[in-house]
């Protein structure tokens, strides 16, 4: 799965990243959202602006407008959500990380959306998110929609809480697997994806695991 489309090779979480993730045929794309002040899901990962754009400060305080203005690495455009998913157009499965807050049911009405009138299935989708009380705003609201839970702490809090949500998937960090809690989490019938794993060796040590997913920066070495 590429992380943040093809993080490695073009700027995060742009449509030309996207792009790039999906000429290396992933299986998988790891994008985040928030919310701007006009409503609109726009994909980004920061809460601030600062890093990545010509723009300062949050971005959960800006306009789909203004932020449409800014420049991410000085020539790329922030998307919204919808666009991503016009672009990926079912061709492979989208996780959908909640970074922000309030997110949740948003995420979910674009879903369902897409889902009743553009021929995707819930199956195309993961939702994954930190912030437990957007999982479970997910849960809620619709119980068709994939969850996993993301961790960089422990492997069996993410599972405990998983149960809570019904989620199938748990994405831990890949510092926390061992052959053992992998196959234990499996055996438990999770999915186990993990992030971030970029270098050669550390790819052939998470498939020596038999991990279901590796999330990258650099999806071609997977």
């Amino acid at each position: 799965m590429g992380h943040r489309g093809a993080k490695a090779y073009v700027a995060e979480n742009t449509m030309e990243s996207i792009q790039e993730a999906l000429r290396f045929n992933v299986d998988g794309i790891e994008i985040d959202v928030h919310e701007c002040a006009s409503g609109e899901l726009v994909v980004f990962h920061d809460f601030t602006l600062d890093r990545m754009t010509n723009g300062t400060g949050e971005i959960g305080k800006h306009t789909l407008k203004e932020l449409k203005a800014l420049k991410v690495n000085e020539h790329y455009q922030i998307p919204i959500l919808a666009e991503v998913m016009n672009l990926i157009d079912k061709t492979c499965l989208l996780n959908i990380e909640l970074k922000g807050k309030h997110t949740a049911a948003k995420t979910c009405e674009i879903i369902d959306r897409y889902v009743k009138e553009k021929g995707w299935r819930y199956t195309d989708f993961i939702v994954s998110s930190f912030q437990h009380h957007e999982l479970e705003d997910v849960y809620k609201l619709n119980k068709n929609i994939p969850l996993a839970v993301l961790t960089k702490a422990n492997v069996a809090e993410a599972i405990e809480f998983a149960e809570t949500i019904d989620a199938k998937i748990i994405h831990p960090n890949f510092a926390l697997l061992t052959r053992e809690n992998v196959n234990f989490a499996q055996q438990q019938g999770y999915k186990v994806n993990t992030w971030t794993v970029n270098d050669e060796e550390t790819i052939a040590r998470m498939k020596s695991y038999g991990v279901d997913g590796i999330i990258s920066d650099y999806p071609d070495r997977i």
